[in-house]
């Protein structure tokens, strides 16, 4: 066999939902977790699908990375032998297009501001071709416009691709198709025990957005509404605001172009503090036994609390809030994922327990921060999106993408209607049989 985070090729062929938890072996049903009311406070059960199961980054972006280099791929607007693919990211997608890129023997480089995890650098370090491919620019998480700016850069030299997960459609479709059809059949699981199951919503954090495009297909085919996330600390589609956060991988201060913002029915505002705390909470033994002695909690659940990483946290926060909005119940299921696991973060919460526990983090912080952070969710810094909230959100992408990035004002613009999603939905097919007829004539099999 082969190790699910080696520089095989074989791995590729493990870049999907269904993965087991050891990522050597295929379930029929995608992993995930139900939180119930015991944890979170609301009847409404929070369905989280787990993307560490995902190979080589364990990380859930490695799907989108590998779907917008194929698409180039299969249609010739890449040459691995003679460009380079240029990743701009807030850590996990580059590091997806790093291995991706590594596995096709193609050079890869990652652009990403220099405050992320120092997880995700000591990865790169391990598998970037050369010290100059990881390539650190000013800021942290919501620092998008510096990325931009160092690809506009890169991109003078023609050798050099630049895969912009915010404006390529392939992140979309990729999440439309296969977190779709994921989350689809872990609810199809659930409501075969409980056939009065509904899918009333699904939440996901903003960041380039691929992930919301899994909303569309929800709401398309089991009516769920979409929750879009993002920091309070930077509320840009809440306020039109801006500001620093460590929500690492969603809040990035811009409208991406891929963000189907016509489609989105809540928006929802998740506080870095309460995610940095939580996950002091959920991965310390102080915190873990608070909430098994003190909460009397389901060990197994309080265990998989350690699968969100700080994404992810506020994910199930979201949820919480968007199930107290919503008056949802116990037959209205929310979903949503975990881009990673708090392996990415250790570094966070040693910094987070530095600042703000400096005597330690003991069973009294554990019980204020269960209960400030989780328990006692409101619904602030929620907005039910008016068609003309939805507008205002959409007019916000037009400093980026037309006046910053050289988009067209009708390119722009015809994103506004559904019938343009539709139709991008429509091209699916014909991706599948531009991929069958390219691993036809390259030889590619899947490995048995």
């Amino acid at each position: 066999g082969f190790a699910p985070d080696a520089a095989h090729p074989a791995n590729l062929f493990r870049i999907h939902w269904h993965n087991d938890e050891a990522r050597t072996g295929l379930t029929d049903t995608p992993g995930h977790i139900v939180l119930d009311q015991s944890f979170t406070g609301v009847t409404a059960p929070i369905v989280v699908v787990l993307g560490d199961r995902f190979p080589m980054i364990g990380a859930h972006k490695v799907l989108p990375a590998y779907a917008c280099l194929a698409a180039r791929l299969v249609t010739g607007r890449f040459d691995p032998a003679a460009q380079r693919a240029v990743w701009p990211s807030t850590g996990n997608y580059c590091r997806g297009g790093i291995a991706v890129s590594r596995i096709l023997g193609c050079r890869g480089v990652a652009v990403l501001p220099e405050g992320m995890s120092r997880e995700r650098f000591d990865w790169l370090e391990d598998w970037a071709g050369a010290p100059e491919d990881i390539v650190r620019t000013p800021g942290s998480e919501s620092n998008v416009k510096e990325i931009y700016d160092k690809c506009a850069e890169l991109e003078a030299d023609p050798a050099n691709v630049i895969l912009n997960q915010f404006s390529e459609f392939a992140n979309y479709l990729v999440h439309y198709q296969c977190t779709g059809r994921a989350l689809e059949k872990v609810f199809q699981t659930l409501s075969a025990a409980n056939p009065d199951l509904a899918l009333a919503a699904f939440v996901a954090g903003t960041g380039s957005a691929g992930t919301l495009g899994a909303g569309d297909y929800l709401k398309r085919a089991q009516g769920a509404k979409i929750v879009a996330v993002e920091p309070v600390e930077c509320p840009t589609m809440l306020h039109n605001g801006y500001g620093e956060h460590n929500i690492q991988g969603i809040g990035d201060k811009h409208i991406p172009l891929i963000q189907n913002v016509m489609n989105t029915d809540v928006v929802a505002g998740v506080s870095d503090q309460s995610c940095d705390s939580l996950n002091v909470l959920f991965n310390t033994p102080a915190g873990r036994r608070y909430l098994v002695d003190r909460q009397r909690l389901d060990p197994a659940l309080v265990a998989g609390l350690g699968l969100l990483g700080l994404s992810g946290i506020a994910n199930v926060l979201a949820a919480i809030k968007t199930a107290r909005l919503l008056g949802l119940g116990e037959n209205d299921a929310i979903f949503t994922v975990a881009t990673d696991s708090a392996d990415l973060y250790v570094s966070e919460r040693m910094a987070m327990e530095k600042s703000a526990f400096p005597d330690g983090f003991d069973a009294v912080n554990a019980g204020e921060v269960y209960a400030r952070h989780v328990l006692a969710l409101s619904v602030d810094h929620m907005l039910e999106a008016t068609q003309a909230e939805r507008r205002r959100i959409f007019n916000l992408g037009y400093y980026t993408w037309v006046e910053q990035q050289g988009v067209s004002l009708a390119d722009f613009e015809r994103r506004h209607d559904q019938n343009f999603w539709r139709k991008l939905q429509e091209q699916l097919p014909l991706w599948d049989a531009l991929i069958e007829e390219f691993n036809r004539r390259t030889g590619v099999n899947r490995p048995g």
